[in-house]
């Protein structure tokens, strides 16, 4: 969003290490998912003398009868080298996923092994369970039990939920602030949470940036991550976080990355610094296995023997809603022939809109749809043909009800989607809910000088500065979209929140209603 700052003057003395590129054997990635036969080598755990789940715990991806579960072993979350004082040896991790909260009614368990190749994360995925339906997980590492996570398996094809309640969220820098949105979002209880991207930043935290107040830090985080080491040291800070912790025990995150992750405005092999190609294809390899380490993402997004991963996938919410979660920086090509998907994965999106068959058909992707001006080129402003080809699908008749879920710019917006945007009167084909961070960008407020830019246009229908998130509840007949703002991030994590906004968007009437 904001303009990078100095890039560092020298990166050679470090780019050995990024240089070796993070491969991972086949035989750590099976026992990591808990697969069978994996586990029988792992110590028995009883020399883990200190709690090893100071990370949290978490689950993603769930389908109609399973969840990804997580959980990374760091007794020591920010030990220099990065390995969460775990040390080099492999250690058996058991699960257990429950009816109950008090684990009386055992429903799936099983065991992975938590290796140092992959920082001692598990990745296991619990399967055959009932659709629609709330369950309880936890770990167990020696005689160390984690915290209590819950979440529920989505609604089967073929059947039409009443309603489902699904946050999005995006853009948490650590040190510009606290967390306490995350302290609000479990309240409101949503079933689901879409995480939009900017889930660490790369940055350097110096005096300059470190606007979380009441904090301080040890030696190796002043300076831009970039290796593996300094990545899962980067994750760790953030996920020490208490209330990102309860919130991802409270309902499972479907998580797509951004840039920060990787690099500010990178596009696919592309560094904005100037980084060769070769030596920047390493980088993203770390950065993705990072990522991958530190978050319940499925087995396909974790990087092997290369700096791609898949990001791309589709969520089926019973026949409600079809949610296509988008992978805009990966596939990103500038310049001739640019585009912002890739012509596979954009493929796959058209092709699965037109097929869909649910009542709402959904996008959670990272950057804005909707015209802003024509010089933010990292947004869909930047790639006037690949929107155009979009709005053509949303306003093809087996497509409906399009909604598309943004991160990004750390200011919530909500807009039209026009059928074309070089015709102020064209028909609205879609609606954007464009939802603020977490903490970038420190306190914010209400009105900025970014408003501008926005408000100029007829399609767009609200702005605000401030910290938060979107609470949305889906019917058959309604979306309902809440803007959740706080007063302020950077003093504590306490500040009260309110809904600043209210919008409806009824099926088969696409554009939004402000109703608050």
């Amino acid at each position: 969003m904001n303009a990078p700052p100095p890039r560092p003057p020298e990166l050679h003395p470090r780019r050995r290490s990024f240089l070796q590129l993070a491969g991972v054997g086949s035989a750590a990635l099976l026992a990591g998912v808990g697969a069978a036969g994996t586990a029988e080598a792992a110590r028995t755990g009883e020399r883990l003398r200190d709690d090893p789940f100071r990370l949290g715990i978490a689950s993603g991806d769930p389908s109609d009868d399973g969840f990804v579960l997580w959980t990374r072993l760091a007794p020591e979350p920010l030990a220099a080298d990065g390995h969460g004082g775990m040390g080099r040896a492999s250690y058996d991790v058991e699960w257990e996923v429950a009816e109950d909260d008090r684990f009386r009614r055992v429903a799936r368990h099983g065991r992975a092994l938590a290796t140092p190749e992959l920082a001692h994360a598990v990745h296991p995925r619990a399967r055959g369970l009932r659709p629609g339906r709330e369950y309880f997980y936890r770990f167990r590492a020696g005689r160390w039990i984690s915290p209590v996570g819950r979440v529920r398996t989505m609604p089967r094809r073929g059947t039409m939920p009443g309603s489902f309640t699904f946050a999005s969220a995006t853009c948490q820098a650590w040190y510009h602030g606290w967390f306490g949105a995350y302290r609000h979002l479990v309240a409101d209880d949503p079933e689901l949470v879409f995480f939009l991207g900017d889930y660490i930043y790369e940055y350097g935290i110096t005096a300059a940036n470190l606007w979380r107040q009441g904090v301080t830090l040890g030696e190796g985080h002043d300076r831009e991550v970039v290796t593996l080491t300094d990545y899962r040291l980067r994750y760790a800070l953030t996920k020490t976080d208490p209330d990102l912790q309860a919130a991802h025990a409270a309902a499972a995150f479907v998580i797509t990355p951004d840039d920060h992750e990787v690099e500010n405005n990178y596009a696919d092999e592309t560094s904005q610094y100037g980084i060769t190609p070769e030596d920047f294809r390493r980088r993203r390899a770390v950065a993705y296995r990072a990522l991958y380490e530190n978050t319940p993402l499925p087995l396909e997004s974790l990087p092997v023997g290369g700096p791609d991963a898949r990001f791309h996938r589709r969520l089926e919410v019973g026949d409600l809603a079809s949610v296509n979660v988008l992978d805009t920086r990966q596939y990103r090509v500038t310049g001739g022939g640019a585009t912002i998907l890739g012509d596979p994965q954009e493929r796959w999106l058209h092709d699965g809109l037109r097929r869909s068959g649910a009542r709402w058909n959904v996008l959670a992707q990272q950057v804005a749809v909707m015209h802003v001006t024509d010089d933010r080129v990292d947004q869909w402003d930047g790639f006037p043909a690949v929107r155009q080809r979009l709005l053509d699908t949303f306003a093809h008749p087996s497509v409906e009800n399009p909604v598309v879920l943004t991160g990004d710019t750390h200011r919530a917006t909500a807009g039209d989607l026009l059928a074309d945007f070089g015709d102020p009167g064209a028909e609205v084909v879609g609606t954007e809910l464009i939802t603020s961070s977490i903490a970038s960008d420190g306190d914010g407020a209400a009105s900025d000088p970014y408003e501008e830019d926005w408000v100029q246009h007829p399609w767009v229908k609200f702005y605000d500065g401030r910290r938060g998130y979107t609470l949305c509840r889906l019917t058959p007949s309604e979306l309902t979209a809440d803007y959740r703002a706080l007063e302020y991030v950077e003093r504590d994590a306490e500040a009260p929140v309110s809904t600043v906004a209210r919008f409806v968007t009824e099926a088969g009437r696409p554009g939004l209603e402000r109703v608050s």
